[in-house]
């Protein structure tokens, strides 16, 4: 899972690596309670939020 919130990138291995449910619900959660935008999976990775460099590098 990766998640971008302004121009900070995070990866969250969630097979090795589980975090606490409230790092994950911070990251995943906009300031409404609804998932941040846009969210889409991306072969096996769930990418939420936005910025150019990372859907290259996800998309390639």
């Amino acid at each position: 899972m990766i998640v971008a919130k302004s121009r900070r990138v995070r990866e969250f291995n969630m097979r090795r690596d589980p975090p606490p449910a409230g790092v994950l619900a911070a990251a995943l959660l906009g300031p409404t309670g609804n998932l941040r935008a846009p969210a889409a999976v991306i072969n096996d990775t769930l990418v939420v939020g936005f910025t150019p460099e990372l859907y290259n590098r996800v998309c390639s």
